[in-house]
């Protein structure tokens, strides 16, 4: 697996969405489009707390096999009240921490990889670092096309 390539394209995508999140008036960024789905802005913040949690799995997943680290989204985005906080720091949160899983990414050795950790509601789910890296740029992807439209 190509790790740097990974990095370079996660830096690249925040690189280029920084840039159109500029046309996003603050209105746009707070509309909820019904009252249980996320704003754009809560999609950002989704998208911080699957670095943060992504961090964890990357670091903690170097030296500790099946760990569980489970995430609930919907609580995640709520308790942090990012419909509630200034979208110059919500912005600059999400580009901070996709540098940060970067780092990370770019210095996991390639004997770690296959590494594992358990992400199971309620029942065992394994997945490989590699899974995690490769998952999280297309997450990134599907989350900022969503935000960007």
């Amino acid at each position: 697996m190509n790790l740097v390539m990974h990095k370079n394209e996660i830096l690249s995508l925040v690189n280029q969405a920084m840039i159109d999140f500029e046309s996003i008036t603050e209105e746009a960024w707070n509309d909820k489009p019904q009252p249980s789905k996320w704003s754009k802005k809560e999609l950002l913040g989704h998208l911080i707390d699957s670095a943060s949690n992504n961090i964890r799995r990357l670091i903690v997943g170097q030296y500790e096999q099946g760990v569980k680290i489970v995430y609930h989204q919907d609580e995640w985005v709520l308790y942090q009240n990012y419909q509630g906080t200034d979208i110059g720091e919500v912005k600059m949160l999400w580009k901070l921490l996709n540098h940060q899983i970067s780092r990370v990414i770019e210095n996991i050795p390639e004997v770690k990889l296959e590494n594992n950790c358990d992400t199971g509601k309620g029942k065992t789910e394994l997945h490989t670092l590699t899974y995690f890296i490769e998952d999280y740029v297309v997450h990134l992807k599907y989350h900022l096309n969503q935000i960007t439209v």
